[in-house]
């Protein structure tokens, strides 16, 4: 191979020395990048010039170590001009010998482009032209090309100062820029302006249709932050809940089965708010939604529809119900939605919450007489702890509302053995008996639970020990069954999220404003 790598030693002492090293680097570098481009009398022009930096460098009173340290690397890149040499010695021999013809030479050598490698230029009338354009009519067109540049690209602020810093402190480039013109490096090509490709207007043009004003940078948050790619929450994942899971099944899986029912006033639902105490399963549901229907589904939290920049909320919320038709059937599932669209007309409400609640409203009255074809819709899934703080018109645009409750017995066991069914479990443990002992528990609250009681042995096993013997025990012996003790003593120590005067407000609002 004919270029190795080789680094300069570490001697610089002062700024200058720092400055002949990166000369001294880019010399070297150019001269290898000649030599295998085949331009060899340039190569050899570009490791002289780094030699005798490097010798006169040499006999600037260095150490002992460091001198050795470029004696060397002198050695190396001459080690290297002894091979570009022998190579233009074997070009030149061919030649001579009249062995190989121009051609054949030609072929080992890179010859630049001459003027006559181009094409003439074609003979074009200059008795016509238009009348010269006054002075103020260019100044005007060279002005609203400007504002039109400006305009096209976004925080023009910031590129102005990146440009400005560069300028100033251009670093190491202007020497590499000066090496390479004293070197006669080859200039880079640039690049060729690309030719546009008729495979890739058409999913242009389909953007188009849907994406027209808003800026890529919103469009990318949203498909960064909000949509949701794979998840991973089965039905059966998810214990009890009918209710609320034949509700969804009704309002997003029916409608791909029995597109021709679902037409006219039996059109499928298009909001749906789930109410109840914290820890009961709503975003676990929502999870399993956009599992089993298989749905393009949107996560939206109060905090990615917030922005700092006035009216950037208001366009990420119609730009969200944009996408969400577009890419339809889908689902916007908006948790905690509370903190978002809250009671209008409050004191406290400030004014950029309420255009961004205006907006909501707006778009979801919207998506209900949008889609014609009941396979194409789009769902608005919503879930709070606080449905006494729900807008009233953000209440009457969710047309179903359903409770979901504390889990009742049979939920409750399904839940131990879901939570359980890695584990190893006692002979003596009772699930029925542990079921009944977790009434008015959280579904949250049984998994706290499960994890509390499943580290009970490994707690009373490093109890036993020191510190540093922790390590030295096998896994086996952390990990044993899970016993009836183990789960009467995490119950004692994890409570009750949930008290019943809030199961009993809960009730309250259901009976006045439910629909199941």
């Amino acid at each position: 191979m004919l270029i190795g790598k080789w680094k300069a030693p570490q001697s610089g002492s002062c700024k200058s020395m720092t400055l002949d090293f990166l000369v001294v680097k880019e010399a070297v570098q150019t001269a290898r990048e000649n030599a295998l481009l085949g331009l060899y009398p340039e190569a050899l022009s570009c490791y002289n010039s780094a030699m005798d930096s490097i010798r006169a460098h040499m006999n600037a009173g260095l150490s002992v170590e460091s001198r050795n340290s470029w004696s060397s690397a002198l050695q190396t890149l001459g080690n290297e001009v002894e091979r570009v040499n022998s190579i233009v010695r074997l070009l030149n021999d061919i030649t001579d010998s009249g062995l190989g013809t121009d051609a054949s030479v030609g072929g080992l050598v890179f010859q630049s482009p001459t003027e006559s490698d181009f094409p003439s230029p074609t003979t074009v009338d200059h008795r016509s032209f238009a009348p010269p354009a006054s002075h103020n009519a260019q100044g005007k067109r060279a002005r609203g090309e400007q504002r039109d540049r400006s305009k096209s690209v976004g925080g023009t602020r910031s590129t102005e100062n990146l440009l400005r810093v560069s300028s100033q402190h251009p670093g190491p480039d202007r020497a590499r820029r000066a090496v390479r013109k004293s070197c006669g490096a080859p200039a880079r090509p640039t690049a060729k302006p690309q030719e546009p490709n008729p495979s890739s207007e058409e999913p242009v043009e389909e953007r188009a249709d849907w994406s027209a004003g808003y800026d890529r940078e919103l469009i990318e948050t949203l498909e960064r932050d909000i949509l949701v790619r794979n998840p991973n929450v089965r039905w059966s994942d998810i214990a009890g809940l009918k209710d609320a899971k034949d509700l969804l099944k009704e309002a997003v899986v029916l409608p791909h089965l029995l597109p021709g029912y679902f037409k006219g006033i039996r059109r499928p639902w298009r909001g749906v708010c789930m109410v109840g105490p914290p820890g009961t399963g709503k975003t676990l549901l929502a999870k399993a939604v956009a599992t089993e229907c298989k749905t393009t589904f949107f996560n939206i939290t109060s905090s990615t529809l917030t922005s700092k920049y006035r009216g950037d909320s208001e366009k990420l919320v119609r730009l969200l119900f944009a996408m969400a038709r577009e890419f339809a059937p889908s689902i916007i599932f908006i948790d905690e939605i509370d903190s978002i669209c809250s009671r209008r007309g409050t004191e406290s409400e400030h004014e950029a919450s309420r255009r961004v609640k205006s907006e909501l409203l707006i778009q979801m009255d919207g998506i209900a007489g949008s889609a014609a074809d009941p396979t194409k819709g789009v769902l608005v899934l919503a879930a709070t702890n606080f449905p006494w703080d729900l807008d009233e018109a953000l209440r009457r645009r969710l047309e179903k509302r359903v409770l979901i409750d504390l889990p009742d017995s049979d939920c409750r066991r399904r839940m131990l053995e879901i939570n359980l069914q890695d584990l190893k479990l006692s002979t003596d443990l009772d699930l029925d008996e542990i079921a009944q002992l977790l009434h008015g528990y959280s579904g949250a609250d049984v998994a706290n639970v499960c994890r509390d009681a499943s580290m009970m042995s490994m707690r009373r096993r490093i109890a036993e020990i020191g510190t540093d013997e922790i390590k030295a025990v096998p896994v086996e012996e952390y990990d044993l069954p899970i016993t009836r003790r183990d789960f009467l003593e995490a119950i004692e120590k994890s409570g009750k999220s949930v008290s019943e005067s809030d199961l009993e407000r809960y009730h309250r609002w259901m009976s006045e404003y439910g629909a199941s």
